[in-house]
């Protein structure tokens, strides 16, 4: 199995996918978002055709309550780590998402790039004209990470927003206090946490820290951090296992752990897929690897 790409794109869109909540919570705090459920976790892999032109966005189709009415939409967000214009993108994207689902579509790009800004950027285009309206324009969300202190951020209840100061303003603050309250957070809420987000803490403060190995190895040994989860294929394999031998106890049956493996591995690597962890392409050979595995035809 291949390992974890870690490119920042695939940690924001894992993290915007595993806090959800807190994401809408803290960047849209004018609405009211109250249940959700996740309608269709494969919006992008049914559609090969514009797979490779879709893969960089994410699309999260959901049933969920805005400002207490539920609506089914299409949340569609893109990733840049550097200042650009994508109005023609998010419009262009904006489109296919909506063709595809026919559902309003809620468009947000989000911006992580360590500049910062005088201007902002474009959050409209100009895609119509007529004589009532004369220049018809789509809307989407801009957010700048970089636009809020990294010492505001750490200090929010949220995880989610200790996770974001390390992409924050830093000026003036110690990364290492940041870092440390992280850990911290983490090492005190351990118990809520299932190992998917356990995975993306380690790999998020790996690619962000700025700090020497030595100083995030004294910081954990200080928060008295006990657990540690650095790969996919590790992430893959004991939640996998775990799945496995529940149902084949339940079934009491030895290829009832097989299937109850391939299964839960299987169901693994699609919500990795879906937040953009791993590509289509490392997804069908991580299927083929399970399946040769446990000896299973699990599709």
């Amino acid at each position: 199995m291949k390992k974890n790409p870690k490119t920042h794109d695939s940690l924001m869109k894992w993290l915007i996918a595993s806090f959800t909540e807190e994401f809408f919570a803290h960047f849209f705090p004018n609405r009211k978002i109250g249940k959700y459920t996740f309608v269709d976790k494969e919006f992008i892999s049914k559609y090969e055709a514009l797979k490779e032109s879709l893969k960089d966005d994410l699309f999260l189709v959901m049933e969920v309550e805005i400002d207490g009415i539920v609506h089914e939409i299409v949340i569609q967000i893109e990733h840049k780590s550097e200042r650009e214009d994508v109005s023609r993108r998010m419009f262009e994207y904006f489109c296919y998402a909506w063709l595809l689902r026919q559902r309003p579509v809620w468009s947000i790009v989000v911006y992580t790039d360590d500049a910062i800004w005088r201007k902002p950027v474009p959050d409209t285009f100009w895609y119509g004209f007529s004589d009532k309206m004369e220049k018809q324009r789509c809307h989407f969300d801009v957010i700048k990470v970089k636009s809020e202190k990294s010492s505001d951020l750490v200090q929010k209840h949220s995880l989610m927003c200790k996770l974001l100061s390390l992409k924050g303003d830093d000026r003036g603050i110690d990364r290492e206090k940041l870092v440390r309250e992280i850990y911290q957070t983490a090492t005190d809420m351990a118990e809520q946490l299932d190992n998917d987000k356990k995975l993306l803490i380690e790999q998020w403060v790996n690619a962000y820290k700025q700090l020497p190995e030595a100083t995030v190895d004294k910081i954990k040994k200080e928060v008295k951090m006990s657990f540690v989860a650095t790969t996919i294929s590790e992430h893959i394999r004991n939640e996998g296992l775990f799945e496995g031998l529940a149902k084949g106890k339940a079934e009491g049956k030895a290829e009832g752990k097989a299937e109850g493996k391939a299964e839960g591995k299987i169901e693994i690597l699609n919500d990795l897929l879906k937040k953009g962890i791993i590509t289509v392409d490392q997804y069908s050979e991580m299927v083929d690897d399970v399946k040769k595995q446990t000896g299973t035809t699990q599709a």
